[in-house]
């Protein structure tokens, strides 16, 4: 993949109810297109599970997963790095689109 190319997204506020977690944690589900000819291609879709931290220090990807839209199946592909920042700046752009 060369540019994400996100065609739509959703982004949750992910409640701690026990305050293990340091920080607020976001869930992004996005809907990447891809191009035929990229290997993490499939005819069914492909969308990114992203869980998004936010802390005083800062905020990160806290974990992502790449799966298949119709089987929600795992999809064994890692971003590379500029791929993995364009999304992190994403995130960070939208996540205070989230209830709190």
């Amino acid at each position: 993949m060369n540019d994400l190319d996100i065609s739509e997204y959703s982004v949750e506020y992910v409640k701690d109810p026990f305050g293990i977690i340091t920080g607020k944690r976001y869930e992004f589900i996005l809907d990447l297109t891809i191009d035929e000819d990229d290997e993490l291609y499939s005819p069914q879709g492909v969308y990114a599970r992203v869980i998004f931290g936010v802390e005083e220090e800062g905020s990160r990807i806290v974990k992502y997963d790449l799966l298949e839209r119709t089987t929600d199946r795992y999809l064994e592909f890692d971003l590379d790095d500029e791929e993995l920042q364009e999304l992190e700046t994403f995130c960070r752009t939208h996540y205070t689109e989230a209830e709190a």
